[in-house]
This record gives structure tokens, sequence and C-alpha cells, in this order.
């Protein structure tokens, strides 16, 4: 029996198209980004057996769209897009990519760290605009300070031994951490706020949560000090734009990248792009070669270990629990 496999982007990297071809299975991309209810006639039409989610959201109405429908896989790790109640309210496990794209991730954070700190962006289209800014530009060293890690997952695990050379102190805050790993040159920080008073970068590595929308406000920006840079390779609702916006405009803190913002893509009015002092990215930070290599390869053995009745490791599942309950309900 033929499967059918809906991605909500572009197709997946060639080794991971060419399984799919090994195995039978017919894939269907679709426009990046496609308009919500031009998606949802798509799935209605084609009744996939299972969905990737690349880009853009994954509502209860498109998971209701089709009645073949088995798995969710993220081509990524970031969940917040799909609707993971609906997904268990239909016995549909939704599964993420754990660790693929954490290299990838992790090396852009400190790309963007870099950036900021020395003005590269801006210094970049100055001199294309025909300025020589010798003088006057003046950067900030990275050897030395303090990172303040939110989140210990795949990816500030490893940014956490990037900066290791640059004798970086690196400052962990995170609540679910069941153990810190042992370094030399990192510690656990239990406060919030004091990770932020005494950090010179903030880097978010946490998800995105029903709590923590705008974890990075006013108040928070108020505690950073005024040399300090904050990035965010994670969820744009992290951060309140708003906030960051008047922050960077007041000096408040010396800058900022980001490589997610709330909404994706902003818009082309955004005061963001009034801002010298924020390094921008399009969410670009998994996409090399490699990572999605490993991504898709990771996303498709999902849903073909799914389809096959094998179990998945359970740290993929995100909605495992939800699965769990609606179980014992029924």
């Amino acid at each position: 029996m033929t499967r059918t496999l809906l991605l909500t982007g572009p197709e997946l990297a060639a080794d991971a198209m060419n399984l799919a071809a090994r195995q039978g299975v017919r894939v269907i991309p679709t426009t990046p980004y496609i308009a919500a209810d031009e998606l949802e006639a798509i799935i209605r039409a084609e009744q996939p057996d299972a969905i990737i989610v690349r880009q853009g959201q994954l509502t209860r109405a498109m998971i209701e769209a089709s009645s073949r429908l088995k798995a969710i896989a993220k081509h990524g790790v970031g969940y917040n897009t799909i609707d993971i109640q609906a997904a268990a309210d239909h016995g549909l496990p939704v599964s993420i990519a754990v660790g693929a794209n954490a290299q990838s991730v992790a090396e852009h954070a400190f790309a963007l760290m870099f950036s900021v700190a020395r003005q590269t962006a801006l210094l970049d289209a100055r001199m294309r605009d025909g300025h020589w800014d010798k003088t006057s530009a003046n950067g900030i060293e990275l050897f030395g300070k303090t990172l303040g890690l939110v989140g210990l997952g795949s990816i500030g695990s490893i940014l956490m031994d990037l900066v290791a050379p640059l004798n970086m102190q690196v400052k962990v805050y995170d609540p679910y951490l069941k153990q810190l790993p042992q370094r030399d040159h990192v510690q656990r920080e239990e406060d919030f706020d004091r990770l932020l008073a005494q950090s010179d970068i903030i880097s978010l590595h946490c998800p995105l949560t029903d709590t923590n929308a705008n974890l990075i406000g006013a108040a928070q920006l108020e505690r950073m000090h005024p040399g300090s840079i904050l990035i965010n390779t994670a969820r744009g609702e992290l951060i309140d734009t708003d906030a960051l916006v008047k922050a960077l405009s007041e000096r408040k803190i010396a800058g900022a990248g980001l490589d997610t913002f709330n909404p994706e893509p902003p818009p082309s009015d955004s005061p963001l792009w009034g801002l010298p002092t924020l390094v921008a990215t399009p969410h670009v930070g998994a996409n090399t070669g490699e990572a999605r290599d490993r991504v898709g390869l990771v996303a498709l053995q999902q849903i073909l270990d799914v389809w096959a009745g094998k179990p998945l490791d359970p740290r993929c599942v995100v909605n495992r629990h939800l699965l769990e309950a609606s179980t014992a309900v029924q």
C-alpha cells in the first residue's frame, strides 16, 4: 500500500527524499507559508497518512482534514506551531528531531554573538554605502565575558563548549535541568533576575510554552547592564518586541542578535529595522546542508517507525502525556 506524506513546505533534503522513494512513499511538498485555508484544502484533497511540518502552522482543522493521518513530525524541534492537543485528541504522536540541528543552531548563536559584539552587519552595510568608519567603530571583546544560557538542551550544551576557548564563564538557568554537566567554566544559576544582571550575553535556548511568552520584557531588559547583548535563536515569542525596540533605542543594552521573531516574518515597517545595534537573520539557524540532511532523515524515520508500529524515543514525542491522558479517559 502506498503511503502519502505531506510536507508543509518544500521537499526534504536529497537523502531523505531518496529514502522515501525507496520505501514507496508518495511525498507532497507545498508552497512555503501557504495560506491556512489553501493548506487545509490540500490536506483534505490528498488525505495524507502523515505530515512533516517544515513551515507555518498546523491547526486542528488541518489535522482533522485527513481521516488517514497517523503521525505528525516536526522538521526541527520547535513545535509551538502545531496544535499538539488536537493531535493527541486523535491519537496522533507529534515528534521532534531532537539534537539533529543542534550543532548548526549553536554555531549560529555563536556567530550572532560575534556579529553584534563587533557590529559586522552594520559596518558591512555602511561600507557598501561608501562610508569608512575606522575611527568611530567600537566593538566589544567576548574574551572573559559571562554567558547566561536560558535553557540547556542540545543547543545550549554545544554553545556552552563553543565559548570555552574564549575563557568565557557560563551560567545556566534551567529549572528543568536534572544534572549540570561538569565543566570548570560552567555553573548553575537558580535566580533568573540575577542571571540577567550578572551576564554579559544572554542567549535563549528554551522551548516556547504556555507560561514563558515574553520571558524577556521591559523589566528583564532593565535588569541587564548597558554593555550586555541579547541573543535569540529559540522562539520569537520569548521576547517582547516592543520592549526590546525601546531598550535598544535608549541604549539600555548594547545590542541584540535575533534569528526568530514574533510574527514571522516581521512586517517591512517593523521598528526593528531602524535599530543599528540589531543583527537579524530570517530564522536560518538550522539552515545548513548538514543539519537539513540530519533533520530530514530523522523526521522521515520517525514517520516510518510509526507506520511500522515501532515505538518512538519518548524524548521525541512532545505530546506523549496528552496522548496518555487521552487514552486513560477513553
